[in-house]
């Protein structure tokens, strides 16, 4: 029996599945988690994510009840545009500045001063904001200069892990299509934006080669990868970024709009075409099938809700059910900015609580928590379909989230559309199931999209709207965008009254 093994090395911890290489059934699975991060200031050290690595691993295989060295095939995804600098003897810098981070928006703004948001847009696809790693290599030549003085590679978090496994400095296309210097459509690097931070650099030498979806980075023959106990000859994927990786497990097609709860919320679909929104609200992204993945991602999501939780002195369920028990179109408008925001792009945003009235209740608040995650979601479906993707498949819910009652029924009532899961048990691992589909495609030497296809999860519906009309959710979605700022207000931060989100296009996506 062949097994391949799928790795999530996400913000929070690292997952791990095996799965049967001939039908992709589940084996076994591990987790360990990762220390601690939060915005503005958040990072991680790289050591931390693979011991995390390991013991997740070790866990996974006892569960399978199988040897380390059956494994023929293992691909790694892992949060997205974190940087993490190495030394020409290839060790670790500092600790990795990690998606979340967002102290690097004043370079970030410079750089978009100097490329110009426009060009910027029209070159990658997307327009960066401070989460994405360009800005934080000109935070790093900025505000560490003896640190950058010594950088010889490039990494982010998911080709530094691979490169622990095999020794290969390489990347694929949906992480560079991230970085703010990487051109998908053209296939190259824009080695000119990473000169504007320093013209001295041998930046051509710095990042790494980018693979192809079925292509392999090598084998699993170093001794950090013998710690695992996985035969040298194991082959290792070109592996990919977390959102992209689950639309690989949700066998997301297009037409199929993900909301992806976790710590930061991501919409996202899948398209065989680049994607170049001239808003700079959706990052037209590589994914890891050879197409497309245009999504919006936001800062805040999971913790929104935490918050709710704690200040009404309840746990998860208390505040799925108070939520639920609100009347629909009547709680007050969360703008849930409370690290900054990078859709829209605000940095240094806090989050406001509008629409208060003598009336209101508990449970107002709850669902507003809910509601003030999802609407800047919603906000983000309009957007993608203003840019001309289609997203009128299947509504379905993953991440962490999606096990809530609340968070399935509110996007079902904000969408009016029926909102499905992945089958139950794997609902939650869709980013670990799709690095596993990766494996799978090197270990038989397959296509990637081929194995995506004929492991593709049952769904099933778990939330149908309630009866609101059209006119409710219209004016529930006008209000949130005036408790957010968001009218007459684009990503690009240029004023205007016309765009994806005037008032005359409504709530209700299509």
């Amino acid at each position: 029996m062949g097994v391949v093994a799928g790795v999530d090395s996400s913000t929070q911890s690292c997952k791990v599945e095996l799965r049967d290489l001939d039908d992709g059934s589940l084996l076994g699975r591990g987790s360990a988690p990762h220390p601690p991060a939060f915005a503005p200031c958040s990072e991680q050290s790289p050591v931390d994510w693979w011991t995390a690595f390991e013991r997740a691993f070790g866990i996974a295989v006892t569960a399978a009840g199988i040897a380390a060295d059956d494994v023929t095939a293992l691909s790694v995804a892992a949060q997205c545009h974190g940087l993490v600098a190495l030394a020409d003897d290839d060790s670790v810098i500092r600790p990795a500045k990690l998606w979340n981070d967002t102290t690097s928006a004043p370079q970030l703004n410079h750089l978009r001063e100097s490329i110009g948001e426009q060009a910027w847009i029209a070159a990658v696809g997307s327009l960066p904001t401070a989460a994405f790693t360009l800005s934080k290599i000109a935070w790093l030549r900025e505000v560490e200069p003896a640190a950058f003085d010594r950088l010889a590679r490039i990494c982010l978090p998911h080709d530094w892990l691979t490169r622990e496994l095999t020794g290969a400095h390489v990347t694929d296309r949906s992480e560079a299509s991230g970085t703010g210097y990487y051109s998908t459509a053209r296939g190259r690097y824009l080695l000119e934006y990473l000169q504007l931070i320093d013209p001295n650099t041998e930046w051509a030498n710095a990042v790494p080669r980018v693979l192809g979806p079925d292509d392999a980075a090598g084998t699993a023959s170093t001794v950090a990868a013998r710690r695992l106990g996985v035969r040298p000859e194991a082959l290792v994927g070109a592996g990919g970024g977390d959102q992209h990786a689950a639309a690989l497990g949700l066998a997301v097609e297009p037409g199929d709009v993900v909301y992806s709860i976790g710590t930061s919320g991501v919409v996202y679909t899948v398209s065989p075409d680049p994607v170049f929104d001239r808003t700079g609200t959706v990052d037209g992204v590589a994914d890891m099938a050879g197409g497309y993945l245009p999504l919006v991602s936001t800062l805040n999501a999971a913790r929104v809700t935490d918050w709710a939780q704690g200040i009404l002195g309840v746990d998860h369920a208390g505040a799925s059910t108070m939520a639920l028990a609100a009347e629909f179109g009547r709680a007050p408008v969360l703008a849930a900015f409370f690290d900054g925001e990078r859709k829209p792009n605000r940095p240094d945003a806090t989050a406001t609580l509008g629409a208060l009235t003598a009336a209101t209740t508990r449970e107002d608040i709850a669902r507003a928590a809910f509601e003030g995650v999802l609407m800047g979601l919603v906000r983000g479906q309009h957007s993608m379909n203003s840019a001309g993707v289609a997203t009128d498949g299947r509504v379905v819910i993953t991440g962490g989230g999606s096990r809530s009652p609340a968070y399935r029924q509110i996007l079902a009532d904000l969408t009016g559309r029926e909102v499905t899961v992945a089958d139950p048990v794997d609902a939650d691992e869709a980013t670990a199931r799709g690095a596993a589909i990766q494996a799978a495609a090197v270990a038989t030497g397959g296509a990637v999209i081929d194995v995506r296809r004929a492991w593709a999860p049952r769904s099933h519906v778990v939330a149908e709207p309630a009866a609101h009309s059209e006119d409710t959710r219209r004016e529930l979605f006008e209000r949130y965008m005036r408790v957010a700022d968001w009218d007459g207000l684009d990503v690009t931060s240029r004023s205007s009254t016309s765009g994806p989100f005037a008032r005359s296009n409504g709530p209700s996506p299509t």
